[in-house]
């Protein structure tokens, strides 16, 4: 919970009142709820300070009898995102809404600040933004209590863009002027920091293909040869399509309800923008010129104040970085020779205890490989020893007994005799008990025909195998 003294703060500094007690008397009439006493106060606020304080302590006075319902603040709209005519006298500030991307959206009608809050909030990740946030318009919050999702991925919004630009290109490039908004081919949040950097306004475009406007629209307005000159020179300008992800959801975070549409926007806090002028409808070129010029104008103190502010910040920043050097560079200067020492003594340890590591190390290696080498040498000898055991005396030779040759890779024979009834497993065991081989994985294999006799044969008979009466055999390794 944000406590009193900030919300009085906050209360000050967004609706200009300096006297504290009647900021006290118009929160608790509204029972602290920050946003509803701000969209009390600039709906029904006439430049007359004394007359809402008289409301208020009356609406004060009777608040026991009688319940002042006030309209939530997400549904007060701008009268300004309406039609507009060319002749028609510019409100007195820049109506401000305040939208968390691309879903919850957090309205007000706030007027343009031009003091701290609103440089702040341009420049230094901003007073205005800190302000939000620490009332508890966080990412994560809203009178909806919707949570904010992201928008497509970054490689995604940019090929929506690129796509935008080249089908405008293709609809309105040959249409006689070679004159357009310069969108940038990248993603709206990649433009909206763009905009910020570049200590601009983002000017946005949402396209619909298939309103029968819009081609009017781009061609006379969009594409005129001094709309869109002002437009690269003062904004960054940013395009998306309904047809697209990002364009749709755009139209749904702006409340898109007439096309074509237009608006100005800067960056808030996270995904969050402050919109500070939306134009629906078709408008001719002089009159976004008169809509853009008035904003760019209210908003020329914070951009100007941003940009000295930021050049402020980059000049103490390097001026504080090169003092800095200059310090750890006297500082190493007095610490490198003592390092050197230190270093110098710590090689020489560190040389002295890997020697005596290595030296260890060689020691136990060669004590191990000794003992396995001896261990795997009486375990075959086990081994050829028990598989000798197994074949028990070769059979003298007889219409049952099988005679079988085995050749090796190295070129030897062996050749024994086996009973016709013997396994193929009796082959392995007899190979394995010479001790010629000394891999473990082989198998073995009759030239002709070609046979593998692998582990799915070992359990039949040589004469099953077709190896009776006689058979040659040789070792294949694996």
């Amino acid at each position: 919970m944000v406590d009193v003294a900030d919300k009085l703060a906050y209360f000050q500094a967004i609706t200009g009142l300096e006297d504290p007690d009647l900021c006290t008397q118009i929160l608790q009439a509204h029972n602290w709820d920050l946003e509803l006493a701000i969209s009390s106060f600039t709906s029904n606020h006439n430049n007359d300070p004394l007359s809402y304080s008289s409301s208020t302590a009356t609406a004060t006075a009777t608040a026991t009898t009688s319940t002042v319902v006030e309209p939530p603040i997400s549904s007060i709209h701008r009268s300004d995102s309406t039609a507009i005519a060319p002749v028609a006298a510019p409100p007195p500030g820049l109506g401000w809404k305040i939208i968390t991307l691309p879903i919850s959206i957090i309205s007000g009608s706030l007027r343009l600040i031009s003091g701290a809050v609103g440089l702040g909030f341009w420049a230094a990740g901003s007073v205005f933004s800190y302000s939000l946030g620490f009332i508890g318009f966080g990412s994560n919050s809203g009178r909806g209590g919707d949570s904010s999702a992201q928008l497509v991925t970054v490689s995604a919004a940019s090929r929506e863009a690129l796509e935008f630009i080249a089908q405008f290109e293709r609809d309105y490039g040959g249409s006689g002027s070679s004159s357009r908004p310069n969108f940038v081919g990248e993603g709206f949040m990649d433009a909206l920091t763009r905009s910020r950097n570049s200590f601009k306004l983002l000017f946005v475009y949402l396209h619909s293909p298939d309103h029968p406007d819009t081609p009017a629209f781009c061609e006379g307005t969009l594409c005129s040869e001094v709309f869109s000159a002002f437009v690269n020179e003062n904004f960054v300008a940013w395009g998306g399509s309904l047809r697209g992800s990002e364009g749709f959801k755009m139209s749904n975070s702006l409340k898109a309800s007439r096309f074509p549409f237009c608006a100005v926007v800067m960056p808030a806090t996270n995904q969050r923008i402050a919109l500070l002028q939306q134009v629906e409808g078709p408008k001719s070129p002089e009159e976004m010129l008169m809509i853009l010029q008035r904003v760019l104008e209210e908003s020329a103190p914070v951009l100007v104040a941003a940009r000295l502010e930021a050049e402020e910040r980059t000049t103490n920043m390097r001026l504080r970085e090169e003092q800095d050097a200059a310090y750890r560079a006297a500082l190493e200067a007095d610490q490198a020779r003592e390092r050197q020492l230190r270093e110098e003594q710590e090689r020489l340890e560190r040389e002295a205890a890997e020697a005596e590591r290595k030296r260890k190390e060689e020691e136990e290696a060669q004590e191990r490989a000794t003992r396995e080498a001896a261990e795997k040498e009486a375990a075959l000898a086990r081994m050829r020893q028990e598989k000798a055991l197994s074949l028990g005396a070769e059979p003298e030779k007889g219409p049952n007994v099988t005679q079988v040759l085995v050749r090796f890779p190295t070129g030897e024979r062996k050749e024994r005799r086996f009973h016709s009834t013997a396994t193929i497993q009796s082959l392995y065991d007899y190979v394995d008990s010479l001790g010629c081989l000394d891999v473990e994985n082989y198998s073995l294999v009759s030239n002709f025909p070609r046979v593998v006799y692998g582990t799915d044969k070992l359990s039949i008979s040589l004469k099953e195998a077709g190896l009776h009466p006689q058979a040659s055999l040789f070792v294949e390794l694996n």
